[in-house]
């Protein structure tokens, strides 16, 4: 096999890793709607949405070992003979089952995707618990308004976000495409990425620190929906 067969394969690996992480908002959105009717975190449901979202997380993971791997094996033969390719095989399975066998339980647990399922199951069922106990359709309309721009808006792009991502540090939302290629060019600058938002003091944000928020996805999504309606 080519080395450009084998980078072939790796692109459709990452389109695969995509569609997992796509597969994983969506098991998330329908645990959030157990959660917001109510049914209770210890729901049969939630519980088996959860294990597959770490089952996902799992599979996630191996991919990127995969890949890791393979590229640099074949960055280490593309210097050497090419009958050094014969080998390539043995060298990628054996690096790669080392990496599976140091795969940890808390990595799944702090892998973006599963903080972000029990992040959003968390606010749900304390969010329908608030609305409850305060009767929030009474408040006044305007500032619910008001407060949703606010939410809504990417202090980046000036817009309303797509795919807010909370910074798990400052709590504060971005557009998960305008902050991730923000951090990139200031890292690739040697620079650290401040905090957009105004008066904020944290002056290093990682990739690492940005959390799917699901929640602040669907109301999005739902304000977009009535609008449209209105």
């Amino acid at each position: 096999m080519s080395l450009s067969a084998v980078l072939g394969i790796l692109s459709s690996l990452k389109s695969c890793q995509a569609d997992i992480g796509t597969g994983m908002d969506i098991v998330t959105d329908v645990a959030i709607d157990l959660a917001e009717a109510q049914d209770g975190e210890g729901h049969p449901g939630i519980k088996d949405m959860e294990a597959m979202i770490l089952e996902c997380a799992q599979l996630d993971r191996e991919i990127n070992y995969f890949v890791d791997v393979v590229q640099q094996v074949t960055s280490e033969v593309t210097t050497q003979q090419p009958e050094a390719m014969f080998s390539l095989s043995d060298k990628v399975k054996e690096q790669f089952n080392e990496r599976i066998a140091r795969l940890s339980d808390t990595e799944l647990q702090n892998h973006q995707k599963v903080v972000a399922f029990k992040d959003s199951i968390r606010n749900s069922l304390n969010q329908a618990n608030q609305e409850s106990a305060e009767n929030m359709e009474e408040l006044d309309e305007d500032i619910a308004v008001t407060q949703s721009q606010v939410n809504f808006t990417c202090p980046l792009t000036q817009v309303e976000m797509v795919n807010p991502v909370k910074n798990k540090k400052c709590n504060h939302h971005y557009d998960e495409e305008a902050i991730r290629g923000v951090i990139k060019a200031r890292h690739s600058q040697r620079k650290k990425c401040r905090c957009p938002v105004v008066g904020c003091g944290n002056t290093d944000i990682s990739e690492s620190d940005l959390i799917p928020d699901q929640i602040l996805r669907r109301r999005i999504q739902s304000q977009k929906r009535q609008s449209n309606r209105t």
